[in-house]
């Protein structure tokens, strides 16, 4: 039934299918759950990408899976490194084990909520080195494998995660496991910093450009030497960056030709500072993090403007540049100023052939908006 409403392109030709269900008898209450997994499949295309439409969902799983982009990422982390076994503690509807069983290791996936596992049980069913426990992370013997990945969930009504029992299970048991295997642990990329520990390895990941995790790797799973890093995912490659600490910032200095900006992982793991270094740039502003330079040097890690010119972030003052430049497509960005860029697109006069971004921020203390043209890589 599910198979044969997903196969349907439009709204009438799911109402036409749904009233020729009812009419061959399938219960009501069943035609409803179907219809619920073709609407959770189409959601789960930009995750799941081709394998959406071979699995099962739930919305809260879906909501807290990891791409599929990303979890391959975690998978060959711990394949590097030799491990043959890892249990999933939390696997929710099974996106990690997915990625880990694809890789040949041994899986045991751990699911403590009865219809979650039953959803991952049926996504992970292909795979014979994969098998889905209902229980709790407390009854599982982590003897039986040679690493862990934890996805600790945020308890209900928690916003500002800066207590360890903020997280179910809590930091304090996530950590004790990570110490006593090699081990992932994800995490919201906005957490306190002060709860990161010093032994483990902070890896922010941004996908597509969104920062979506932080993972504290742990053991032989963490790079030697390291404390933090930044993993950016494109559509067709990967780049990383780590440190032993965070970096120093570069200085502030006068805007040059070029302006960079950073990817979020990069700020979030407090390596601006290699970066501006490795093109030869300085800071525009002590609380802004773009950076600057007087050529192009191409990084992986900040796309690049060509500054045009500086102009008043006045709507009156921007919609007289658009018209003077015939400006029709317009990229709005900001960072550090309280504006709503669709907000403004609509007070400017955009008609013209030309194509410009517009980067509105504070420079030097000052807030100003930045003409420019994106860059190519």
């Amino acid at each position: 039934m599910i198979n044969e409403l997903s196969e349907q392109s439009s709204l009438d030709d799911i109402v036409g299918t749904v009233s020729k269900l009812r009419a061959s008898g399938h219960p009501q209450e069943r035609i409803h759950h179907a219809i619920e997994q073709v609407r959770l499949r189409r959601k789960a295309l930009i995750k799941f990408g081709e394998f959406a439409p071979s699995m099962l969902f739930t919305e809260a799983g879906l909501e807290q899976a990891t791409r599929l982009s990303v979890a391959s990422h975690h998978a060959g982390r711990f394949q590097a490194v030799g491990m043959s076994s890892v249990a999933d503690l939390g696997c929710g509807i099974g996106g990690d084990s997915m990625a880990f069983a694809a890789l040949g290791l041994e899986v045991v996936a751990v699911e403590a909520d009865p219809l979650t596992a039953a959803v991952a049980s049926f996504n992970l069913a292909s795979f014979d080195n994969a098998e889905v426990e209902n229980t709790t992370l407390e009854s599982i013997d982590l003897a039986r494998v040679e690493s862990a990945w934890l996805d600790p969930a945020r308890r209900d009504g928690v916003t500002r995660l800066s207590n360890p029992d903020d997280w179910s299970p809590s930091l304090d048991v996530a950590f004790g496991i990570a110490r006593r295997l090699p081990s992932g642990v994800k995490l919201a990329p906005g957490m306190d910093r002060e709860l990161i520990p010093d032994d483990m390895e902070a890896q922010w990941v941004s996908a597509g450009g969104d920062v979506v995790e932080m993972v504290l790797w742990s053991g032989t799973l963490k790079t030697p030497g390291v404390t933090r890093s930044a993993l950016l995912i494109g559509p067709t490659s990967s780049h990383s960056l780590s440190a032993p600490n965070d970096t120093e910032d570069v200085g502030v200095g006068e805007l040059g030709a070029v302006l960079y900006e950073p990817d979020g992982a990069i700020i979030r793991a407090r390596l601006i500072g290699d970066v501006a270094r490795s093109v030869g740039g300085h800071m525009i502003d002590p609380s802004i993090a773009y950076f600057t330079g007087d050529r192009h040097v191409t990084t992986p890690f900040a796309p690049a403007f060509a500054v045009e010119e500086v102009l008043s972030p006045k709507p009156k003052d921007l919609a007289k540049w658009v018209r003077s430049n015939d400006v029709g497509t317009l990229e709005i960005k900001k960072r550090g100023v309280d504006i709503e860029p669709a907000a403004l697109r609509k007070q400017l006069p955009l008609s013209g052939p030309a194509s410009k971004t517009l980067i509105v921020t504070r420079l030097n203390g000052k807030k100003v908006a930045i003409a420019a043209t994106r860059l190519s890589h």
